[in-house]
């Protein structure tokens, strides 16, 4: 009776404590971005320079290379809003129009200037085009 009166409190507080190590931090690693409309309405906030993520489908027919990266405008998957970004460096090898796309940055005047990307993949697999008549090994 004596050693169950140590055991039961010792394995909640084990419980407890592993769940914490789990679960505690979990938030520091989800990535949460803002909708163009939401970026948009809540422009004003962010006025002071502030950094975050701003995610949507890139509008078909906006990509403009420039000289030290890329100009397009994201598109809200549902809610329709646009906004125009400027992204610094090279971009990420499976950008391309109507591909999802999250970026990283910060307003300036109109435009959202970026300098991270994340780009949005299918999980399909297609092998590389063949010449006429030829097939790959």
């Amino acid at each position: 009776m004596r050693a169950r009166a140590f055991v039961v409190p010792g394995v909640g507080l084990a419980a407890v404590l592993a769940g914490t190590l789990m679960f505690g931090n979990l938030n520091d690693n989800l990535v949460y971005y803002l909708t163009p409309d939401e970026a948009v309405s809540g422009r004003a906030a962010a006025s002071n320079g502030e950094r975050f993520r701003l995610g949507g489908l890139v509008e078909a027919g906006s990509v403009v290379p420039t000289a030290d990266g890329v100009r397009f405008t994201v598109v809200g998957e549902s809610d329709g809003g646009t906004v125009q970004v400027e992204h610094s460096g090279a971009p990420n090898q499976l950008f391309q129009e109507g591909i999802g796309v999250v970026v990283e940055g910060r307003w300036r005047a109109d435009v959202f200037v970026s300098d991270t990307m994340i780009v949005k993949h299918d999980e399909e697999y297609r092998a590389p085009a063949t010449e006429a008549g030829g097939t790959t090994s």
